[in-house]
């Protein structure tokens, strides 16, 4: 029999916003701030010239860059103040999650509550100025050095003063986009770094549509291929919506309890393990490994002799390493696996989490508390894993042979769609959590106007 909150849940309409007015609020809020987002992203960094902007990423096409300018919303092709974006916090977030599950002092510190998780964000942020300034410094002196070698001067004033500026100018518009991430998460609805980086996905899908019927238009995309590419987005949609809401639920018993009415009852529960439990990382990862070199010989004028025997190989390793190469797709699959068994090692502990239900009196129905639980913990996770490992690389190897064979530009990748989809299905549920809170509201004020009235 479906419980109150069950059935309130399927109730749940569009309907309900219109006396929601918490939530208006909050939905205004964020795309208010997603609105100023998207307008930092047309501001250019001081000392560049804009004119020559389009040509220099045109040249560049093919490797981080168009990973990193995707989740930027084209900030990074234009240069702007946001060029960054929030990827640098990313990989610091990444960087100290993985150091806290690994180094006995931080994982101390993630054990102190609320004190230890703000100063684990502190060491976050630091580490986020730390990567803004050199990935910042590298880009500026990439840009003086490209202007140099190809004739095409980026950059209006080259030098010292100019990079610093840069630096400046780029740290302080990634510190800015995580402090409208936090208002966002705390005045509006969802997570808001999650948020800002779904939207300068999604700002791109206008160009995307039109160079696809574009292409239709003049010929260079057959109409089978056109519908034959949104037939597999809508597919790989559906399958993403349904592998991230699967889960493993391990049954959880409680000793029994004596009741109200004087009987003893065991109580139950379920410990959900998340298919994949590594979310968009292995993907992001992978794909940034096998793009660096890549792209570091793009930014270097791509000027490696070949005529000596490393020259020659390094030539020939670079164009295998191209997207739609066979060496490419394997690469990428063997990142994508390692990366989500490792993640997964790291963000879940078989023996903290046996040893919390041991704590709690808790247990697993045949198995004995403790280290045999840890082992069975372990077992579940690895075999789920495979099953997830294996839903990430089919989500991101189909989308990019299909790119790499009919040539239509990368967009929609499976790293791309992985986190639209993720965020979507996160947002939406928060929605329903403050309608539902907002209906329970309502409830309580009703049984209290009954009750005054008896």
């Amino acid at each position: 029999m479906a419980s109150r909150a069950d059935n309130i849940a399927s109730n749940l309409s569009l309907a309900n916003f219109s006396k929601a007015t918490e939530l208006k609020k909050r939905i205004w809020f964020t795309i208010g701030a997603l609105i100023v987002f998207r307008f930092l992203s047309f501001v250019p960094l001081p000392g560049v010239n804009p004119l020559v902007l389009e040509t220099l990423y045109d040249q560049t096409r093919g490797g981080i860059l168009d990973l990193f300018n995707t989740f930027s919303g084209g900030s990074l092709e234009r240069m702007s103040l946001i060029a960054l974006g929030v990827m640098p916090y990313i990989t610091a977030s990444i960087v100290v999650q993985m150091a806290s599950s690994l180094h006995p002092a931080l994982a101390a510190l993630k054990k102190e509550g609320q004190t230890g998780r703000q100063k684990l964000n502190q060491y976050t942020r630091y580490g986020t100025v730390f990567l803004c300034a050199i990935q910042g410094w590298f880009l500026a002196a990439g840009l003086e050095a490209y202007g140099a070698q190809s004739g095409l001067q980026a950059v209006v004033q080259t030098g010292y003063m100019f990079r610093i500026g840069a630096v400046i100018s780029l740290v302080g518009g990634t510190m800015f986009l995580l402090w409208l991430g936090e208002q966002i998460t705390s005045r509006g609805i969802g997570n808001g770094v999650s948020l800002i980086i779904m939207a300068g996905i999604v700002a791109q899908f206008p160009t995307f549509v039109t160079n696809l019927f574009e292409g239709g238009r003049t010929g260079s995309i057959g109409p089978a291929v056109i519908i034959g590419f949104i037939a597999m987005v809508v597919i790989l949609i559906l399958f993403i919506c349904f592998m991230e809401r699967a889960q493993r639920r391990l049954l959880i018993q409680y000793p029994k309890r004596a009741s109200a009415q004087g009987m003893m009852q065991a109580d139950r529960s379920h410990l959900p393990l998340k298919i994949n439990t590594a979310g968009v990382i292995p993907p992001i990862f992978a794909s940034s490994l096998l793009l660096l070199p890549l792209t570091i010989t793009q930014f270097a004028g791509a000027s490696v002799s070949t005529d000596s025997t490393g020259g020659a190989i390094l030539q020939s390793t670079l164009q295998y390493l191209q997207h739609g190469q066979p060496l490419y797709m394997a690469l990428y699959a063997a990142g994508i696996i390692f990366f989500c068994f490792f993640y997964t090692a790291v963000v879940f502990n078989p023996e903290e989490t046996a040893e919390n239900l041991k704590k709690n009196g808790g247990f697993i129905p045949g198995i004995r508390p403790g280290n045999r639980t840890a082992e069975y913990l372990d077992y579940v996770l690895t075999r789920i894993t495979v099953v997830g490992a294996a839903y990430l690389t089919l989500v991101c190897v189909i989308p990019e042979y299909v790119i790499a064979q009919t040539g239509i530009p990368l967009f929609l990748g499976g790293t791309s769609l992985l986190i639209v989809v993720n965020v979507t299905v996160d947002t939406i549920s928060q929605v329903q959590s403050h309608l539902l809170a907002h209906q329970y509201g309502d409830l309580i004020k009703k049984a209290k106007l009954k009750g005054r009235n008896r």
